[in-house]
């Protein structure tokens, strides 16, 4: 999945099956949506993680990684939660002003794999 991840040794992500993996290329961000099984594979969550790509000083590249659990308990008001912030900041704040969206060029400067 994320060799980076592995390599660094997160033992909760080697405990846990992945058992979906959805990556979506935004910019220079990439979100993975990556549904694991618990270790007695009798229950399901959702990782939500922000990868963004940095150079460092010495031209080298790192991830800042941002990881967000969430269990099935929490998925209708977290659902509901982001629909009403979108939503408020598309209708409230851009009123109805189109989105930008992300040239394919943009999308191939923040490869990560």
């Amino acid at each position: 999945m994320y060799s980076e991840d592995y390599e660094r040794g997160h033992a909760q992500e080697r405990n846990s099956e992945d058992v979906y993996s959805k990556p979506v290329r935004a910019g220079k961000r990439t979100y993975f949506f990556d549904v694991k099984a618990t270790k007695g594979n009798n229950d399901f969550y959702l990782t939500i993680t922000e990868s963004k790509r940095r150079v460092e000083r010495d031209g080298s590249f790192v991830f800042d990684k941002h990881k967000i659990f969430l269990y099935k308990e929490d998925f209708e008001k977290f659902q509901e939660g982001l629909q009403e912030a979108v939503q408020y900041i598309l209708h409230d704040l851009l009123h109805d002003q189109p989105i930008r969206q992300y040239t394919p060029r943009e999308d191939q400067e923040s490869e990560e794999f």
